[in-house]
């Protein structure tokens, strides 16, 4: 009797099973037996075994990328890829040897294995493109989430259906890199880095892709000052999309904040809508700077989560404006994913670093986290180890910037220093560490300026 091509799991319904290409798939499989030279341009193609449809294609293409990944010489054909099988006691989970010798056979020509690999991958989009759109539709016909959350989860899921299409697109050899490289070199800089609104702090800290910045400070420190004035710098200064994931303010007071420090209105008067005639007119000055500011979002969401970030900013990335920067305000308000009763507080706020930290990495830019101190930082220099409910915070960060505010010996405001606060460089991964960086507080216009700087 004749092997059926493929095998319906439990998700073929009554119209037939998923999209997908059983005979691509063998054909693929097939060829990485045949030639291990078309190894290496597949698997840079798929994005891992669940690309593939039928179950025992998964079983056969894990065990073949793993053989190859094993050694410098692997020795990749029907015969080796069984005993590897019948080794770890999923041969009978193929069907048995033969069908490797299947696969061999099916293969029309190797020279068409890249092909074959496309056909698998664009087939295992669709599916997810299918499952997205099913679960969107399940969660709105029992009302499991609110309207907005349901559409950020399934934009989620769609852009992580399309971040797949581009993989072939891969360049991480020294070879490769080494000519990009020389050229920052002779630059002087590195394009892709950012830099602060704060000339003093740029001499030592770069914004780099890929890192997790976190800035601490004590309640009403001005850790949210600091970063409006840090996204607004990178949005309306630089030009460059910015993402603000606010977890203490909603948008009126994100607002208010920004118009203050850009209009150079006092803040007070924004929050109570009590403007005089010359707050007008320096509202109405900034007003062309502030109504085209479509890079900048500020996304006030309740109970923002990772995975709610994510999908902020893919949402914006299909918009065209991916984001440079994010900035979350703050960390320890965030939501953990999937929380349980009397879990752990202090091992969800690791996980939450540790969320933002692979943020920075797959969407390569610098996150910002900022974080609150605990209770015994009061009245004396901040130092590393004093963030609120986690010591991961300062493993998962490449920067560390603490702000704190001038005092005397005995825990005193210092007068000779009025309206000045520290940025302590307290972590510097790519650069020096234990610098001061002292700043002007204008509270008032909730902004932080440079030394010497005009108002």
């Amino acid at each position: 009797m004749t092997e059926p091509l493929w095998e319906p799991d439990v998700e073929d319904t009554e119209t037939g099973a998923l999209p997908h290409d059983a005979e691509a798939e063998m054909a693929a499989l097939g060829s990485m037996l045949l030639s291990r030279s078309v190894i290496d341009p597949i698997a840079a193609i798929l994005t891992s075994a669940a690309d593939f449809y039928v179950p025992r294609h998964q079983v056969i293409y894990r065990t073949i990328t793993d053989l190859y990944a094993r050694t410098r010489d692997p020795k990749i054909d029907a015969i080796t890829v069984g005993a590897e099988l019948l080794s770890t006691g999923e041969l009978g989970k193929i069907g048995g040897a033969a069908y490797l010798h299947t696969l061999v056979a099916a293969v029309p020509t190797v020279s068409n294995a890249t092909y074959y690999a496309e056909i698998i991958r664009e087939r295992a989009q669709l599916r997810t493109v299918l499952e997205a759109t099913r679960r969107a539709t399940s969660r709105a016909l029992t009302a499991a989430l609110t309207a907005a959350e349901i559409l950020d989860a399934a934009m989620a899921d769609l852009q992580a259906a399309a971040s797949g299409t581009t993989v072939t697109d891969v360049r991480l050899a020294v070879a490769d890199r080494w000519m990009d490289f020389v050229d920052e070199l002779e630059a002087g800089t590195d394009p892709r880095a950012l830099d602060t609104p704060w000339m003093d702090l740029n001499e030592i800290v770069e914004l780099k892709p890929g890192q997790l910045v976190t800035v601490g400070a004590a309640t009403g420190g001005g850790k949210s000052l600091l970063g409006m004035n840090l996204a607004a710098h990178v949005a309306l200064t630089r030009g460059k999309p910015a993402l603000v994931a606010s977890m203490e303010m909603g948008g009126s007071e994100l607002m208010a904040r920004l118009t203050a420090a850009e209009a150079g209105v006092v803040l007070d008067r924004l929050i109570r809508r009590k403007l005089e005639q010359s707050d007008w007119e320096k509202v109405f000055k900034a007003a062309p700077r502030l109504q085209n500011a479509s890079n900048f979002i500020l996304d006030d969401s309740p109970n923002l989560t990772i995975g709610k970030i994510r999908a902020r900013m893919r949402w914006m990335a299909s918009t065209g404006n991916p984001p440079a920067i994010v900035v979350a305000d703050y960390l320890q308000l965030m939501t953990p994913e999937n929380s349980k009763p009397n879990a752990n507080r202090a091992n969800e706020v690791a996980d939450l670093s540790r969320g933002l930290k692979l943020l920075a990495m797959e969407f390569e830019i610098p996150v910002v986290a900022l974080a609150q101190f605990n209770r015994g930082a009061v009245g004396r220099t901040p130092q590393v180890s004093d963030f609120k409910d986690s010591s991961a915070i300062e493993q998962d960060s490449n920067v560390i910037v603490l702000m704190h505010r001038p005092l005397n010996d005995d825990g005193t405001p210092d007068d000779d220093r009025a309206g000045e606060i520290d940025l302590i460089v307290a972590k510097n991964r790519n650069g020096a560490s234990g610098r001061i960086v002292p700043l002007i507080f204008q509270g008032h216009y909730a902004r932080l300026r440079s030394m010497g700087r005009g108002i």
